[in-house]
């Protein structure tokens, strides 16, 4: 009952979001309230499920507004415009160009395995440089969704690393086989990314674009750019990114206390700040507000353990006779997986359970794993309403979730089939 009760929750918030019949923040604390009321559960029990859930989520929450805000401020004080101006000018206004430079960007930057840390600044470079060829919007979050999943591999993700931890192994047995699995994906990810430009390319044509900072700005914008600041702010973002990578702070205290910085040594007046604070606070409150909802989405999900209940469901799904697929069926299903369980939940609940099976079936308990790596938070992470990152994709793209994930999905998926296929053949997992 509480598996059917867990996917029924999952599938109607889908659906409400995908036709819009819901906004996202709403359907994130109804729709698991609801189900949890038909699943027996109290108020108060709900209560405390939803409350645990935000206390996990409140550090990354608070991480993404003042990030948001960083980065808004270093947007507005000019800080990309040069680099802006100088992909406009290398890409001659050919929206090829663009598409394939933005995957290739974020697979450079996503070799940290952080994907807070990737979207903030590829979305911070290439936005304005997608608004101004007018390439349709979807196309930046979608390409950098897709561009980031084969990465998401490597050993130091957090991923890949509750994969090790659950089956007690290392990337020498875990990552490497992996790796011409990953070389398809991201040879993939560059064949979407140019039918993508092919496709803008035609619809748009190639446009003589020469970048301006006074090019399409008002007044109120150009009073607000800081030309003089650009070297401490380079120097500014460059320590930041480097002491999350060092973990010499806590990431939350980290983009407060930079945010902070930012906002003072650019902007002393108080009026100015206010200005800012004013022209980004409706992105910041939605960006933070969908954290907050979905930690209620997802305390309500394994606190109510329909989470447990719907990972025992799926291996009990697997027939018999079919017990040698067991590998290519958790590699095929690992994507959308992504989308109904959260990488704990399915590292530490799904995993063990389909690795003891496997055991018991004869097969090696790591192939569960790799398969598990070629879609399951990895590929599927930017789509999933289950992690932060994503609504800060979607946020600092200003797009919507239901339209990025309908865009998104089947070339995501796409990539999970084309590194099975990748994994098949080089031995990573067997039939």
């Amino acid at each position: 009952m509480l598996a059917f009760l867990g996917f029924a929750t999952i599938a109607v918030f889908l659906i409400l979001i995908m036709t819009r019949r819901l906004s996202v923040i709403t359907a994130l604390v109804l729709i698991p309230v609801l189900f949890g009321l038909i699943a027996g559960f109290s108020f108060y029990e709900l209560g405390e499920m939803s409350l645990t859930g935000i206390k996990q989520v409140a550090p990354t929450g608070i991480l993404l507004m003042f990030a948001v805000l960083y980065f808004a401020t270093m947007l507005d004080a000019g800080l990309f415009d040069p680099i802006v101006s100088f992909i406009i000018r290398s890409v001659k206004g050919d929206p090829l160009k663009v598409i394939m430079g933005t995957a290739m960007l974020t697979m450079i930057v996503h070799l940290d395995g952080d994907g807070t840390a990737t979207f903030m600044i590829v979305l911070s470079a290439f936005l304005p440089v997608y608004r101004q060829l007018n390439i349709n919007r979807l196309i930046l979050p979608g390409i950098v969704a897709l561009s980031v999943g084969p990465m998401h591999l490597v050993p130091w993700s957090g991923t890949s690393v509750r994969a090790m931890s659950t089956l007690h192994s290392d990337a020498v047995h875990i990552f490497n086989p992996n790796i011409p699995a990953i070389i398809a994906g991201i040879s993939w990810v560059f064949i979407v990314a140019y039918i993508f430009g092919k496709r803008e390319r035609k619809r748009l044509g190639i446009v003589t674009l020469d970048y301006s900072h006074n090019e399409n700005m008002t007044e109120e914008q150009k009073k607000l750019k800081r030309p003089q600041l650009i070297l401490f702010n380079a120097a500014l973002t460059i320590f930041l990114i480097y002491s999350l990578m060092m973990g010499w702070l806590p990431a939350p205290v980290l983009f407060i206390l930079a945010a902070v910085v930012a906002l003072v040594v650019n902007y002393p007046r108080l009026t100015e700040q206010q200005k800012i604070l004013k022209a980004h606070g409706a992105n910041i409150f939605m960006v933070s507000s969908m954290i907050f909802a979905a930690g209620i989405f997802s305390g309500i999900l394994t606190g109510g353990k329909m989470i447990e209940a719907m990972a025992d469901s799926l291996v009990s799904t697997i027939p018999q006779q079919h017990a040698s697929f067991l590998p290519l069926i958790t590699a095929i299903i690992s994507m959308p997986a992504s989308i109904f369980f959260t990488p704990d939940a399915y590292y530490f609940g799904v995993v063990p359970v389909l690795s003891h099976a496997a055991t018991q079936l004869g097969i090696d308990p790591l192939e569960i794993g790799r398969a598990s790596l070629l879609g399951q938070m990895t590929v599927g992470f930017p789509i999933s309403p289950l992690t932060a990152s994503t609504f800060l994709l979607v946020g600092l793209s200003e797009v919507d979730l239901g339209d990025h994930q309908r865009f998104t999905f089947k070339w995501a998926w796409g990539t999970t089939i084309v590194m099975t296929i990748a994994a098949l053949l080089s031995g990573s997992i067997h039939l």
